[in-house]
């Protein structure tokens, strides 16, 4: 069995099992609302309880046959601005923009942290704090401080998405620089070898698995950040704006689409930084 194959087969476990799950609780949850509903007298024209569970106009949780016939509304076409695929590009752009600058910044923390222990006590609970804080309390802070200061469109969702972000780059990749054995650090104090020389030859280097790792979840976090920073804001596209915009309507078919749109986006983002890690460490691909 291909190495790819074998990591196809617990996507498919998790699948099967996340199906296995979805249809009893809609039909559970949907045929109890709609009991209610003809309890009451309304007329739903699906006959009885089990019926409607398939065809209620809001599903607690939509039906299959409604997602695909909801898809067409909400896929196509691509460029339409009230469509996933065009909203999820300028999401995509914020998580990616986010990322960069997130990355920025923690890749610079993670240094003072492994070169100052005094730095690292001083500043460290506060970053730890700072995780602490609900970022939907923030996106709106923000947005309206920046707003003040004129400062509006991509840039606030850009700098919500790297608040996110920044804090397991820089944790992670400090652990990474402190990975090196002692025996190797002593080695390099044998030669010489100046701090310098001891980072760019045996820290960084050592760091580079830990780094792709936080990577991978800082792009997942920078997402939720660029995803709550359009629903807390003023803004023309994302896929913020479209989640706040079907919950608004009660429109749940939407929102399932949308989120299922969220989270295909996230997983191709992800995969991305998975993609950059295999060109960049080769040797990886053999364990």
């Amino acid at each position: 069995m291909t190495r790819r194959s074998s990591n196809a087969v617990p996507m498919l476990v998790v699948a099967l099992a996340a199906i296995a799950l979805y249809f009893p609780a809609m039909i559970w949850l949907n045929a109890s609302q709609a009991q209610k509903l003809l309890s009451r007298g309304a007329e739903l024209k699906c006959g009885d309880a089990l019926a409607c569970a398939f065809n209620l106009r809001s599903p607690i949780i939509p039906a299959p046959n409604q997602l695909l016939e909801d898809i067409p509304r909400l896929y196509w076409p691509l460029t339409d601005s009230t469509t996933v695929p065009y909203n999820a590009f300028f999401t995509g752009l914020e998580t990616l923009l986010g990322l960069l600058l997130g990355a920025l910044i923690g890749l610079g923390l993670a240094v003072l942290l492994t070169s100052s222990k005094a730095f690292e006590r001083a500043v460290l609970p506060w970053l730890v704090a700072s995780q602490t804080v609900p970022i939907i309390a923030i996106a709106p802070m923000l947005a309206v401080l920046l707003g003040a200061n004129g400062v509006q469109g991509l840039l606030p969702k850009v700098l919500i998405s790297a608040y996110i972000a920044f804090f397991p780059i820089a944790i992670g990749v400090a652990k990474g620089f402190r990975s090196p054995d002692p025996l190797q650090l002593d080695l390099m104090r044998t030669y010489n070898a100046s701090p310098q020389q001891t980072f760019s030859s045996l820290r960084f280097p050592a760091s580079v698995p830990f780094l792709f790792t936080a990577f991978k979840i800082a792009m997942a976090a920078a997402l939720i950040g660029a995803i709550v920073a359009e629903s807390s804001t003023i803004t023309d596209a994302g896929l913020g704006r479209m989640l706040s915009e079907n919950s608004r309507a009660s429109d749940a078919r939407g929102l399932w689409l949308v989120m299922i749109g969220s989270a295909v986006l996230g997983i191709v983002l992800v995969s991305l930084v998975g993609v950059v890690e295999r060109l960049v460490t080769p040797w990886q691909r053999e364990r």
